[in-house]
C-alpha cells in the first residue's frame, strides 16, 4: 500500500532505484576507485609521506594565524553547527553536538560568510590546488567517531593540527592499519577511502583544519574524476548540505554582528600578522610565495 500523500509512481520509482543504487555502491564505485588508483600521480598509499605535495610548507608556515582564526570561531562555539546539522547523512557517525564543523569550502562551493570571518585561512586555501572541501573540525572531549570510509579516491584528505590536547596520545586516529596522533602545526595526509576511526579520550578539544583536495591524476582519469564530482554535487546528499550551510551562515552572521567590535579587532590583528609575514617572504632572496592565486599543474 502506498503511504498517504505519496504518489504511487513516486513510490514505485524509489523501489526501482534501490537495486541500481546498491549496484553503484557495491560494484561501480569500487571499480571507479581502482581505476583512479591505477592512474594516480602520487601512488595509492594509506598515509602520504611528508613533502609529497608542493604546497605543504606554505600551509604549515601559517598554521598559527589559522589557529588564531579557529580560536575566534570557538568564541562563538554555541553557534557552530554539529556535522550532521550540515550533512544529515553523517548522523550515523556524528551524534548530538560533539563533532562541530565550521565550513569554508564545501564540494567546491566557497562560503563567503565564513571566509570573511577567517581571511587568512581563506587566502592560504586559495594557494592549494584543487581544494574541494575545507572546514575547522572541532572534536569535543570523550568523542569516538566509529569506523567509516570516504566516497572516492578522486580526492585526498589532509589534517592541519591546530589545537591538540595535552595528553595527545589519548587523542588519536586509525586509518587502515596505521595509527597516529596529531602534533600542532603538522600535517597528516591520508586516503579516506580506507576505513578510519577517531578517538578523543581527553578532557580538551581537538581542532584541525580539514581539507579535501583533488588527487593528481594522469590523462583521462582526471576527466572521469571531475565528471563524478560534478554529478555528486547534484545529489540530495550534497544539495541538502548546501541548503543547511546557507541557513547556518545567516545565523552566524547575526551572532557575529552581536559581537562585532570584539571580533573585528581580533580578525584585523591576525590579518596584520599575516601581511607582515607575507611582506617578509616577498623580500627574502629567491622567495616566490603564492598566496592569492592557486598554483596550476
Amino acid at each position: 500500500m502506498t503511504a498517504p500523500g505519496t504518489a504511487p509512481h513516486a513510490s514505485a520509482s524509489r523501489t526501482a532505484r534501490k537495486p541500481v543504487l546498491r549496484w553503484l555502491k557495491r560494484r561501480a564505485r569500487p571499480a571507479l576507485n581502482r581505476y583512479l588508483a591505477r592512474h594516480s600521480q602520487v601512488g595509492d598509499p594509506t598515509l602520504f609521506a611528508p613533502g609529497t605535495f608542493t604546497w605543504e610548507p606554505e600551509l604549515k608556515r601559517h598554521w598559527r594565524e589559522i589557529r588564531a582564526e579557529a580560536e575566534a570561531v570557538l568564541e562563538l562555539r554555541e553557534h557552530v553547527p554539529a556535522f550532521q546539522e550540515i550533512s544529515p547523512d553523517q548522523g550515523r557517525i556524528a551524534r548530538e553536538d560533539w563533532w562541530k564543523t565550521f565550513w569554508l569550502r564545501g564540494f567546491g562551493e566557497r562560503s563567503e560568510v565564513c571566509c570573511r570571518f577567517c581571511p587568512v585561512t581563506d587566502r592560504v586555501l586559495d594557494a592549494i590546488p584543487g581544494v574541494e572541501t575545507a572546514f575547522f573540525s572541532i572534536l569535543a572531549p570523550g568523542t569516538h567517531i566509529i569506523p567509516h570510509r570516504g566516497v572516492t579516491k578522486g580526492i585526498i584528505n589532509c589534517h592541519l593540527a591546530l589545537l591538540v590536547p595535552e595528553k595527545r596520545e589519548q587523542c588519536h586516529m586509525r586509518v587502515g592499519q596505521h595509527a597516529f596522533h596529531w602534533e600542532e602545526g603538522e600535517l597528516r595526509i591520508f586516503d579516506d577511502t580506507r576505513k578510519h576511526e577517531v578517538w578523543n579520550q581527553t578532557d580538551q578539544d581537538r581542532v584541525v583544519l580539514m581539507l579535501q583536495f583533488r588527487r593528481p591524476l594522469r590523462g583521462p582519469a582526471r576527466a572521469v574524476r571531475d565528471l563524478f564530482l560534478r554529478g555528486l554535487r547534484w545529489t540530495p546528499y550534497v544539495r541538502a548540505a548546501v541548503v543547511n550551510q546557507r541557513r547556518f551562515e545567516q545565523r552566524f552572521e547575526a551572532a557575529v554582528a552581536a559581537n562585532q567590535r570584539r571580533f573585528e579587532a581580533a580578525v584585523a590583528a591576525n590579518q596584520r600578522r599575516f601581511e607582515q609575514r607575507f611582506e617578509a617572504a616577498v623580500a627574502a632572496p629567491g622567495a616566490a610565495p603564492q598566496l592569492s592565486e592557486p598554483r596550476r599543474r
